[in-house]
C-alpha cells in the first residue's frame, strides 16, 4: 500500500476486485455461487445462563499480552505514531493529507479510538481540503505465534477507503518483507478484502497477492465488526495464517518464504480518500469516522485457541493468487 510506483501497479490490479465485490452482492452471479455466504450480522455463539438445562460455560479466553488503551487523558501519540502528509498520493493517487491534529485522531470519553477523515473541498489550503489520520502502533506482534483482534466500525462511502493492516517495523522493503491486510473496504460496497502481499516488484511483475473478498452484512450501515488474524511461525520462518470476520474463518495462507518474521510486524490504521482503488471517486463534503472499539494481542486465537485454528485451517479457502 505505501510505496509509490510499486503499489500503484498493484492497486491498479486490485481495482478489479471492486467489480468482484459487486458480483458478490448481485444475486444469481456465478462467482457468488462459488463463494461462501456473506458474513451475517451475528455469528458469535450464545451461552445459556448457569443453572438452566443445557448450560455450558463459555470457552476460557486466552492470555492477552497487549491491549490498546483508549484513554482520553493520554495522547494518541503515546501508543501510535502519526504518519504525516500526502507522500505523493501514497502510491495510489490518493488525495488525503494525514495529520497529527486532534480533529483527525482522538479518544472519546467512552474509550474509543476515532480516526476521522474530513472532506472540505472549499478550503483554500490544498493541504486542508482532505485530511485524515494514519496511525502505526508502537507495539509489535512480538511473538512467533499469536492472535490480533479488533472490533471496528468502518466508514463506508464513495471515495472512502479505511484499512486495518500490518507491515514490518521500519525500515523494510516492500513488498519483499510482506504485508497483511485484515480489514479493507472502499466506496461503501460492504465488502471486506482480506489480503496478503509479498514477492519482488520488477517490470516482469513477480509481486504476489492472495486475496479473498467477503460481503459483510450491516458493515455499510455502521455495524461494528470483529476482525481476527492469527499467525503461527517456526524458527525457520515457515508457518500459517488465518483470517476471521465475526468469528467465521474467511481465508488462510502459508507464510511466504523470504518475508520478515511475523514478530516484526506492527499495526496500521488509516482512512484513505480517493485514488485508484476508489476508482477516482472523491468523498462528498463532511466527516467519515473509523471507530476502534477494542484492539488486543493474545497468546492464541480467542474462542477455541489453537484447536480452533487447526479446525478452521482444515476447511477455509486460501486466497485467490493474482
Amino acid at each position: 500500500m505505501p510505496f509509490k510506483d510499486a503499489l500503484a501497479h498493484f492497486k491498479s490490479q486490485i481495482k478489479d476486485l471492486q467489480h468482484e465485490g459487486q458480483k458478490f452482492l448481485s444475486s444469481g452471479s456465478q462467482h457468488q455461487q462459488q463463494q461462501p455466504p456473506p458474513i451475517p450480522q451475528a455469528t458469535r455463539p450464545s451461552y445459556q445462563q448457569q443453572g438452566q438445562p443445557g448450560f455450558s460455560p463459555p470457552p476460557q479466553q486466552p492470555t492477552t499480552y497487549w491491549q490498546a488503551r483508549f484513554d482520553p487523558a493520554v495522547p494518541v501519540s503515546a501508543e501510535w505514531e502519526h504518519k504525516l502528509g500526502n507522500n505523493n498520493g501514497w502510491g495510489n493517487n490518493e488525495i488525503e493529507h494525514y495529520t497529527a491534529e486532534g480533529e483527525n485522531s482522538f479518544y472519546t470519553p467512552n474509550n474509543l479510538l476515532v480516526l476521522r477523515a474530513i472532506s472540505a473541498p472549499s478550503n483554500p489550503d490544498p493541504a486542508k481540503k482532505y485530511t485524515s489520520a494514519r496511525l502505526v502502533s508502537r507495539q509489535r506482534l512480538a511473538r512467533p505465534q499469536g492472535s490480533l483482534v479488533a472490533t471496528l466500525t468502518l466508514p463506508c462511502a464513495g471515495g472512502i477507503w479505511p484499512a486495518f493492516w500490518l507491515l514490518p517495523f521500519e525500515p523494510f522493503a516492500w513488498p519483499t518483507d510482506g504485508e497483511v491486510d485484515i480489514a479493507e473496504t472502499w466506496n461503501g460496497d460492504g465488502v471486506n478484502h482480506s489480503c496478503l502481499h509479498w514477492g519482488f516488484y520488477t517490470p516482469q511483475d513477480t509481486m504476489k497477492h492472495r486475496v479473498v473478498a467477503t460481503p459483510v452484512q450491516g458493515m455499510a450501515a455502521g455495524r461494528p465488526v470483529r476482525f481476527e488474524f492469527a499467525w503461527m511461525q517456526d524458527a525457520a520462518g515457515q508457518g500459517r495464517l488465518v483470517w476471521w470476520i465475526d468469528g467465521q474463518a474467511v481465508m488462510k495462507a502459508p507464510i511466504p518464504q523470504g518475508t520478515r518474521p511475523m514478530a516484526d510486524f506492527v499495526v496500521l490504521l488509516n482512512i484513505a480518500m480517493g485514488g485508484t482503488v476508489c476508482a477516482g471517486q472523491i468523498p462528498r463534503e463532511g466527516s467519515y469516522d473509523m471507530l476502534v472499539h477494542e484492539m488486543k494481542m493474545m497468546a492464541e486465537p480467542e474462542a477455541g485457541g489453537w484447536a480452533r485454528f487447526e479446525r478452521d485451517w482444515g476447511w477455509v479457502r486460501e486466497g485467490d493468487t493474482i
